[in-house]
Order: structure tokens, then C-alpha cells, then sequence
């Protein structure tokens, strides 16, 4: 598959997931800024994946990144993140949303697994009432301890660092 091919608009990804789960596929959903990929977000990504046959990453566009990081970020603009996304084996497909939180693609996608980070506490993930209503799971996979976007950035501003 083409990697741009993976980059879709909702509509498109509507069709595609239709015709995964007429196939018997489990969509799998995830969602995130992946500002700078690090091996945080490869880790996450690849057990996001194994949680069932087709990996969804809602991606939050520059405007929703600015309203949740502030106005210095991203660092990397979105068509590129998504991109760099959608180079990874186990992302299928990636659409962008504006919204702060995907709580709208995930009413329209209706994932059988939703997958954020267990740093994140299982009642305060977004979307997760809908996805455990429609009979699917919410999964809380492990983030690599000490590592984050913020952190990579420190870094380089302050010079510290491994």
C-alpha cells in the first residue's frame, strides 16, 4: 500500500472500515498529536496494533495541537506527521481531526478496541462508554517510561540530555 493512501478523510475511512468489518476485521482505535515520533509512540503504535487487525490513528491537526500544547507546537505540521504515520507497517490509516478530543471519530468509526496509554486512567478515556456500549474494549497499553515530545524538546533547549 502506497503510504499516502493511508492518510484519508472521514468519509473515505467510513467506507474502508465497512468493508474491513464485512471481511470480519477488528478495528482498532487510537488517537494522538505524535509531534516529533519518538520510540514512545513506535512502542504504543505497534501494541495498539496487535490488539486487533486494523489500526485507525486519529491525528490531531496543528490547530487542535496548538489548543492542547500551546501555541509553540507542533513542532512537525500535520500533513508530515501524518506521513511519518503512515510509514509505519502497523498504522493502516490515519485521518486528521480538529477537534480537541476524538470523541466525534470515535462515535463515527465505532471501534471494537479503543487504545490509549496507561498513563491515561480508564474512566477519563475519551470515547471509551461508546466503544464498551457497542460491546467493544477499551485497552490501556504500557508508555515508554521517560520519554515524551515535551521531554525530546527540553532537551534540545537545555542541551541536556543522554
Amino acid at each position: 500500500m502506497n503510504i499516502r493512501s493511508k492518510v484519508v478523510n472521514l468519509d473515505d475511512l467510513l467506507k474502508k472500515v465497512a468493508d474491513h468489518r464485512k471481511n470480519g476485521k477488528k478495528i482498532v482505535f487510537t488517537n494522538g498529536c505524535f509531534d516529533i515520533l519518538h520510540v514512545g509512540h513506535v512502542r504504543y503504535l505497534a501494541a495498539a496494533r496487535n490488539e486487533g487487525d486494523i489500526l485507525v490513528v486519529g491525528l490531531n491537526s496543528d490547530r487542535s495541537t496548538r489548543k492542547i500544547k500551546g501555541e509553540q507546537r507542533p513542532i512537525v505540521q500535520q500533513d508530515q506527521r501524518a506521513e511519518i504515520l503512515a510509514s509505519l507497517c502497523c498504522v493502516d490509516y490515519i485521518t486528521i481531526f480538529n477537534e480537541q478530543n476524538p470523541l466525534a471519530l470515535i462515535r463515527s468509526i465505532r471501534p471494537d478496541i479503543l487504545v490509549k496509554g496507561d498513563d491515561w486512567p480508564k474512566k477519563e478515556i475519551v470515547g471509551g462508554d461508546i466503544v464498551k456500549a457497542d460491546g467493544g474494549e477499551v485497552v490501556r497499553v504500557p508508555v515508554v517510561p521517560n520519554i515524551s515530545t515535551t521531554s525530546i524538546l527540553q532537551r534540545i533547549i537545555h542541551g541536556s540530555g543522554e
